[in-house]
């Protein structure tokens, strides 16, 4: 990237010229489809405009009708882009590819509630409730940033006027010990390490595949999270057990990433696949997804009496409110604890009376009950 003057010029991976302004302590950031001579006159007829707001002399965002199409793009091109992981960017543009159709040819300003309705409407007879909020969620982020952007005066689906469905709490699938044994035995090479490292560290799946021998400390035994991959922005280190480095030592290495794929040059980003088959190998029922593997190892380390406050730490929450909406005892956990509570309460013998009233009697028999003989 070359910085010429006030207006940086530089390009995109996929080639496309954009600007970059640094103004009054804002960040103004535009791609283009221009050549980078035109993108650079692009950002100085940019910075002049800010500096005529800046001296009264004209408006920041002229107020005219905008099509949701058309800014759409400008909010991932600029702002998610910009801000958000490529995992989010990439979900957000294929939310769009259904946002875009229902919406197109509509401005901005004429996207009511009502029009949301109809869409919720729409797609909740096509796919889950979680899907339709997610792409609603994108929705309003869009419509938010360009009331914030001035390109809509007043946003006319802001705060509750439209509200996401409620969505159905599923159990989250914890793994037993023995499950955890026969998945393991399933796998091979570096889905194996993949596991390993997933259930001994409850690291992310992303956080994972990204990795690079750098990170890894084997005289400390941590793990680096960097700042980049990681999903509260912050670096983080994680500790490293037995297991995760002879796991780690097990992989070829090829190349500065851990998980590197040989074909695509990158590292390895698809695992469903190779996931499913050892569930299907490992004989696992029911639903279980590779983010489990971070639930179990919350569940786990709560099990075996960790407190939460370094469970937090481990797994990188914000709040320990975050670190409990994780923690998910298993039944087994459950029915002893209910057999703890009610060894608070029993005592060594109980006695018991039994009603051997005859006809005509009072006579009740008491009885000794010991627990331990039943």
């Amino acid at each position: 990237m070359s910085r010429v003057s006030k207006v940086r010029v530089g390009h995109t991976p996929d080639g496309r010229h954009f600007y970059d302004i640094w103004f009054k302590g804002k960040r103004y950031r535009k791609i283009t489809n221009l050549s980078r001579a035109n993108t650079e006159k692009a950002g100085y007829n940019r910075l002049r405009e800010l500096e005529k707001v800046t001296l009264g002399l004209g408006e920041e965002h002229p107020q005219k009708p905008v099509l949701f199409d058309a800014f759409a793009e400008d909010y991932i091109e600029e702002h998610a882009m910009v801000n958000n992981r490529p995992t989010s960017v990439k979900r957000d543009r294929n939310s769009l590819k259904h946002l875009k159709p229902f919406f197109k040819n509509k401005y901005l300003h004429n996207i009511t509630p009502e029009l949301v309705e109809g869409y919720k409407a729409e797609r909740k007879a096509q796919i889950s409730t979680t899907s339709v909020n997610r792409e609603v969620t994108l929705l309003k982020s869009i419509m938010a940033k360009a009331h914030e952007w001035k390109r809509i005066s007043v946003n006319p689906i802001a705060g509750k006027a439209v509200k996401k469905f409620r969505e159905e709490n599923r159990m989250m699938r914890i793994l037993t010990s023995d499950e955890a044994r026969i998945l393991l035995a399933n796998a091979d090479g570096w889905l194996r390490s993949f596991l390993i490292i997933a259930l001994c560290t409850g690291m992310r799946r992303n956080e994972i595949l990204t990795l690079t021998w750098e990170d890894v400390n084997s005289a400390t035994n941590e793990i680096r999270v960097r700042a980049e991959i990681s999903k509260s922005k912050r670096l983080r280190l994680v500790p490293m057990n037995g297991e995760v480095k002879r796991a780690i030592q097990a992989l070829p290495k090829r190349n500065r990433l851990i998980f590197f794929n040989v074909s695509t040059g990158k590292n390895i980003q698809d695992i469903k696949t190779a996931f499913r088959t050892a569930k299907k190998r490992a004989g696992i029922k029911g639903r279980l997804r590779v983010h489990d593997l971070r639930h179990t190892a919350a569940s786990w380390m709560i099990e075996d009496g960790i407190d939460l406050v370094t469970v937090k730490e481990i797994l990188g929450h914000a709040s320990v409110q975050t670190t409990m909406i994780y923690c998910h005892p298993r039944k087994e956990i459950k029915h002893r604890a209910a057999a703890l509570l009610g060894e608070r309460i029993r005592p060594e013998t109980v006695d018991v009376l039994v009603d051997t009233q005859c006809e005509g009697s009072d006579h009740k028999a008491s009885l000794t009950y010991s627990p331990a003989c039943t």
